[in-house]
């Protein structure tokens, strides 16, 4: 613990240790960025439940406001006001802001750093919040509810940014085509990165994140003209996924062809087509996959299945290394 002298207008108190808080979110970096950015999307998240936000001011620039106004079910207002002070889209951003009671009476400061970063199943935040109390009587509670009302607050965040790329709540009909190719090589023969892709052990390894990403609960795999592979799966941020496959084109350390269904919690967001392909390279192995997919009724893929296709082929390849 430590006193500060941070703000020279305000009584020195001490300072309670920086709130750290790593989430997954089942969404890309600049879906996640976006929830942050405007008021519509901060109101629709940023309070502990049950809690709401009826008013809300961001203006996503370095000096920008960022205001928010969270009730409780009884009415009380407190305000969290504060400014951009760093900015980097779609990797970081920091507010400083004040807390401030229904009267306008400063109770702490908040100095909150968020970083945004490529993750499993989409992206990795980081939030370190750091105080400096100027009413220890009042922002004391609050402070010490901070890492729940965080949980709670990302929860719905989650939530969020799931309604914004249409993983859930858009009732509408629609289907968007779109086509991704890519390579890798690993360093090992065609059979073992063949037993990578068909064997239910070796693919245990590294499809969906690898041991301890998801917690399983359905899995079955029978690599055959015909046969039927499924991972169904919940993830850390509580989001269920369903992968769900059929295999046409079945040709040992050749190729692989494949169509599959994904779902998210209840909703069917595309139907997918598959093929991969392997080549011997002087003792490696080239392997190259082309997916052709329809997404469905709103879902707003914005290359997030390119994006996690590529982290789950460099998970395969890590997993040859074993």
């Amino acid at each position: 613990m430590m006193r500060s002298h941070e703000d020279p207008d305000m009584p020195a108190f001490v300072q309670p240790q920086p709130l750290q808080i790593t989430r997954s979110l089942h969404a890309r970096r600049e879906t996640v960025f976006s929830a942050w950015g405007s008021a519509d999307h901060v109101s629709q998240w940023f309070a502990p439940l049950p809690y709401t936000v009826p008013a809300a001011t961001v203006d996503l620039r370095v000096g920008g406001r960022f205001d928010v106004c969270m009730r409780s079910p009884g009415g009380v207002e407190h305000w969290t006001r504060g400014t951009f002070v760093e900015l980097i889209p779609n990797s970081r951003l920091v507010i400083n802001a004040h807390v401030s009671d229904a009267a306008g009476r400063k109770l702490f400061r908040a100095y909150t750093e968020v970083d945004f970063s490529d993750g499993f199943p989409g992206t990795r935040l980081d939030v370190t919040q750091t105080y400096v109390v100027f009413d220890p009587d009042v922002a004391a509670p609050m402070i010490d509810g901070a890492q729940a009302g965080w949980n709670s607050a990302l929860d719905q965040l989650q939530e969020c940014v799931m309604r914004m790329s249409g993983a859930i709540g858009i009732e509408v009909r629609s289907v968007v085509h779109a086509t991704f190719h890519l390579e890798r090589s690993y360093d090992s023969p065609v059979a073992r990165v063949w037993k990578a892709l068909t064997d239910n052990a070796a693919k245990q390894k590294w499809f969906g994140g690898g041991p301890g990403a998801l917690d399983v609960l359905e899995r079955e795999m029978d690599v055959r003209p015909g046969g039927r592979e499924r991972l169904k799966g919940r993830w850390p941020n509580g989001v269920v996924s369903d992968f769900d496959a059929i295999y046409h084109d079945v040709i040992p350390n050749e190729r692989l062809v494949y169509s599959y269904l994904m779902h998210i919690d209840d909703k069917k967001i595309s139907a997918s087509l598959a093929t991969v392909q392997l080549k011997a390279e002087s003792g490696k192995t080239r392997l190259a996959i082309t997916e052709q997919g329809a997404f469905l009724d709103g879902y707003d893929d914005a290359g997030s299945r390119e994006h996690g296709t590529g982290m789950l082929l460099d998970l395969l390849g890590a997993s040859l290394a074993d």
